[in-house]
């Protein structure tokens, strides 16, 4: 059950981080940066929340 809540923290920190980044990547902002590490995140919380056991 741990790494189940623990990716979907990551997942929940991970999507506004990627959208974020994406509109930094238009707008003034380092943009490249934080959307690297929001899909980072995003894709670790994911993986980890699917095949965390339950």
């Amino acid at each position: 059950m741990y790494k189940h809540r623990v990716g979907t923290v990551l997942a929940a920190v991970g999507t506004p981080l990627t959208l974020v980044g994406a509109l930094m990547y238009v707008l003034p902002g380092p943009g490249l940066p934080v959307l690297v590490i929001g899909m980072a995140l995003l894709i670790t919380g994911l993986v980890m929340a699917a095949t965390g056991h339950r």
